[in-house]
């Protein structure tokens, strides 16, 4: 292994790829990051066939990521997918499972824009979501981040994709 590692460079791929500008990074499984994957991972996809919430696809490159739009779309933190892997890919399941942290899209959020909706809130089983009466429209989310899991239950059935998931470094 390398002594200062460094993830896969994205703008590369995107222009090898034909894109003219590359997406936002994938989504990985939990216990696990680009730098792992890219060093260990033989992309056989182990992983994928052994997540019983079938929301691990086959992503860019070969390389597991997950789609909450996909299977139950939500990730139950079962550590399957960690236990199938034959490779170093995935560290200690009993340690947190990833630094994510969900986000609203205010400008995307129905109940911004006037329209009630609160299946982001019917999603969530640790209750985390929740929605405070506003004078003149309709309640509006905001998420308690002490019960939130970050498990994108809320992400698959949110019909404008205004649940938003990203490192917690990158919404400080």
């Amino acid at each position: 292994m390398p002594a200062n590692p460094q993830p896969p460079d994205r703008s590369r791929r995107a222009f090898l790829g034909g894109r003219s500008r590359p997406g936002p990074p994938p989504l990985r499984p939990p216990w696990t990051d680009e730098i792992r994957l890219s060093d260990a991972c033989t992309r056989c996809q182990a992983c994928v066939e052994a997540c019983p919430e079938g929301i691990l696809t086959k992503g860019e490159g070969g390389f597991p990521a997950v789609d909450f739009r996909k299977g139950s779309g939500e990730c139950t933190f079962c550590g399957a997918c960690a236990d199938a892997c034959p490779e170093p890919v995935f560290t200690d399941t009993t340690d947190a499972p990833w630094r994510l942290k969900i986000t609203i899209d205010e400008g995307a959020c129905l109940p911004h824009s006037g329209v009630h909706c609160e299946t982001c809130r019917d999603a969530c089983e640790p209750d985390a979501i929740r929605f405070a009466p506003r004078i003149g429209g309709p309640s509006t989310p905001s998420i308690d981040f002490e019960r939130c899991t970050s498990c994108g239950a809320c992400i698959g059935v949110c019909p404008s994709r205004a649940m938003r998931i990203a490192p917690a470094e990158a919404t400080r």
